[in-house]
Parts: structure tokens; sequence; C-alpha cells
């Protein structure tokens, strides 16, 4: 049996073998890896921001500081007393 050394394997190359090079990599992850996960880590961080935000809509201190920064929301959580209902 003939050994595979790296002069044998480098005198044919099949033009439909796999076409292989080196991709850089940090501890395993790759950039396109690290991306795709940043990617999708984002997307369930800001479903789980709108999540939090509409579980914590009735607070007024969240409503006053956050929500209402907010273009068309100011209108939905501005709150007006009536008159006769004001104790002052």
């Amino acid at each position: 049996m003939v050994s595979a050394t790296p002069f044998r394997r480098a005198e044919f190359k099949s033009a439909y073998g796999p076409k292989y090079q080196y991709q850089p990599n940090f501890n395993g992850w790759s950039g396109q890896t690290m991306f795709r996960t940043a990617f999708r880590l984002s997307l369930f961080g800001g479903a789980a921001a709108v999540g939090a935000l509409l579980f914590a809509s009735g607070i007024p201190r969240i409503q006053h500081d956050i929500l209402n920064k907010i273009p068309g929301m100011a209108q939905f959580y501005h709150k007006e007393v009536h008159p006769q209902d004001n104790p002052f």
C-alpha cells in the first residue's frame, strides 16, 4: 500500500472533486456563522424587548418615559382628566 504523502496528493486533483479552501475562524466560529448567529439573536432580542414593553405598558413611568416618545403612541397613552374629577 502506498502512503498518501503531500507530494502524491498534489499530483492529481480532480476537476469534479470538492474545492477545499482555508476558512478563517475564531474558536471554530467562522465569520458567516457569527453574522448569522448575531442576526438571529438580535431578532429574538427585539421581539423580547417589544414583548416586555407591551407587558409593562400599564406602568405610568414607562408610558411617560418610553412610550410617549414613540411617534403615534403619545395619543394612545395620553389621559385627560375631566375637570370635575380633578381633586385640585
